[in-house]
């Protein structure tokens, strides 16, 4: 449910550009992301009584840059968007890192378990993916046509950052990651344990 409603405004941007098309489709879509980004926030407060960090962030930043892109009609704003996001997340981690406070940890802990090394590796591969997609939508962007960013922002990010979080399961399991109700072995056994 929580992936469906961060999804849902994403995938009414598309449809809306798509179905209205040109830069009048590009405007409404950005119009109806904004709307729909907020509707969607508030649903989660509802429904799950609290709103994770990075969709509170990353709607913030959408009702933002959407704002400036409408009143100033130029997409630009929103085409940067994911760019700042991203290096927004990156900077947070590798901020927290040098703090000695994984902040993956806090948000993934609740979930499961790890040493301490898997935790700080996490993080530094998290830092590294998000950097390269900002590096990524920076180049498709400013270089490819506006339908193919718009496809690529719906259903390029997404399955690329779930992608990214599939191949992390291996590095998590060598590191003692631990969901609850899992049975201890020697491979998730914290450090220390015997």
């Amino acid at each position: 449910m929580k992936q469906l409603l961060e999804f849902g405004p994403l995938l009414l941007f598309f449809a809306v550009y798509f179905f209205v098309g040109g830069d009048q489709g590009f405007y409404i879509a950005t119009g109806v992301l904004v709307v729909a980004s907020v509707i969607t926030l508030a649903a989660s407060r509802i429904l799950f009584g609290a709103v994770p960090m990075m969709p509170l962030v990353s709607t913030g930043l959408i009702v933002v840059f959407g704002a400036l892109t409408l009143l100033l009609q130029d997409k630009t704003f929103v085409k940067m968007k994911p760019t700042i996001v991203y290096c927004l997340f990156a900077a947070a981690l590798l901020i927290g890192l040098a703090m000695k406070k994984p902040f993956i940890k806090y948000v993934m802990g609740e979930a499961m378990t790890m040493r301490e090394e898997g935790w700080r590796g996490v993080t530094i591969r998290w830092a590294i993916f998000f950097l390269a997609m900002a590096a990524l939508n920076e180049v498709i962007w400013r270089t490819m046509s506006e339908s193919f960013w718009v496809t690529f922002k719906v259903f390029g990010a997404i399955p690329l950052t779930v992608a990214f979080a599939i191949a992390l399961v291996p590095y998590m399991r060598r590191h003692g990651m631990q969901l609850p109700g899992e049975e201890t072995t020697p491979e998730n056994r914290p450090a220390g344990d015997t």
